[in-house]
């Protein structure tokens, strides 16, 4: 700021003359004096319907700021039904407020699609191009832990144990917290509810056959595929896509390492392992929370929970949820590093394809459950 444009302040006058408004503009009209000049411009109070004249004769300096406050004073009083004239100005004030309502931003506006039949197959065909793209990548990446996996079976030192040690801590023992916590109050809840409408037909000694069935069949290992991947499987993702937004991927090929030997089977391995025990966990913190509902809302004796229990589950019942685990694993880790290896090089990518893996893994988690229990039914299981 210049010693003058320190000592100079500007002004706005307003005067009637002839029953027409005149507003003089004085001093200097720069953005040194913007709070001014926007205080003195909301400041105004003119009547709507008449005529206005801003004389711009006294004005001394001009810059952009000035000259986007004059044109929205001027708008502003047409907007309110006045006739606005400018007069006194000098031709480069005239010019650079004729540039600066050239350049008037256009009002933002919602992106506006029609609905029709060619949006429609577009959106489709695009939709299934990419379900297309992204199975292509799974089977490359099978195809790449295929070979790798023929490479740790004749070389068994290859295999990184030490990665699929720390990967294994973070997905699974990590996870255990949180894992049983959900699954007690799912059980609690199962057992509560169905003691409810069970207990109006005197039939509510049926809960323990209901819990037992329903967590160890479904809800033990469905539930836990689902914590876990919006837990292990984002964070999979999260950790690929930020190691490729840094190159580090491509340092890897560099130096002659396979991702999917250094990266990607730990993480399988380790969700392989870790799925299955966090499973037989939720089915015992499910079970002990249906168990507990049932002394305290049903009077069933804690023993005579656990005798009904033996006599209404079997092992092929338990085995009928941990046999699906493995398989949920897989899914999740290979959808969690796929989507990871889809991100580019910005932080909105990473964020969007964390999104993604979380709500494709779970997707094809349930359609996996489905199959599952169509097969099982169809073996007289």
């Amino acid at each position: 700021m210049t010693v003058d444009a320190a000592q100079e302040i500007p002004r706005l006058t307003a005067t009637e003359k002839d029953g027409d408004l005149l507003l003089v503009l004085a001093g200097p009209w720069t953005i040194h004096h913007g709070e001014i000049l926007e205080q003195a411009v909301e400041g105004i109070d003119a009547p709507s319907g008449g005529r206005i004249h801003i004389d711009l004769s006294q004005v001394g300096r001009l810059d952009t700021a000035g000259a986007w406050l004059i044109h929205r004073l001027r708008g502003d009083l047409e907007f309110h039904g006045s006739r606005v004239s400018l007069q006194g100005a000098l031709p480069s004030f005239d010019a650079l407020i004729s540039e600066v309502e050239q350049h008037h931003p256009t009002p933002w506006a919602p992106a506006r699609h029609k609905l029709s039949l060619f949006s429609i197959l577009e959106t489709t065909g695009r939709e299934v191009v990419g379900i297309g793209r992204d199975a292509l990548a799974i089977l490359h990446i099978v195809g790449s832990l295929v070979s790798v996996l023929s490479g740790v079976f004749l070389r068994p030192r290859s295999l990184r144990i030490v990665s699929i040690a720390t990967q294994f801590d973070r997905a699974c023992i990590g996870a255990v917290p949180i894992v049983m916590l959900m699954s007690f109050l799912i059980g609690a809840i199962i057992a509560q509810q169905g003691g409810f409408y069970l207990r109006q037909f005197g039939a509510d000694v049926y809960v323990v056959d209901l819990s037992g069935v329903l967590v160890l069949r479904e809800i033990g290992v469905i539930l836990t595929a689902i914590m876990v991947a919006g837990r292990s499987g984002s964070a999979f993702t999260a950790e690929i896509g930020s190691m490729k937004m840094r190159e580090e991927i491509d340092a890897l090929h560099v130096i002659g390492l396979r991702v999917t030997e250094v990266l990607i089977l730990p993480r399988l391995f380790a969700l392989i392992l870790a799925l299955p025990i966090l499973t037989f966990l939720s089915n015992l913190a499910a079970l002990f929370g249906a168990g507990l509902i049932s002394w305290l809302y049903l009077d069933m004796a804690p023993r005579v929970f656990i005798n009904l229990m033996q006599q209404s589950v079997t092992v092929d019942t338990l085995m009928v949820g941990i046999v699906k685990a493995p398989f949920m694993a897989l899914i999740i880790g290979l959808v969690a590093c796929v989507e990871g290896m889809k991100v580019s090089g910005s932080a909105e990518s990473l964020g969007h394809h964390t999104t993604m893996s979380v709500v494709k893994a779970i997707f094809m988690v349930i359609v996996v459950d489905g199959l599952f229990a169509i097969f099982f039914s169809s073996i007289g299981i």
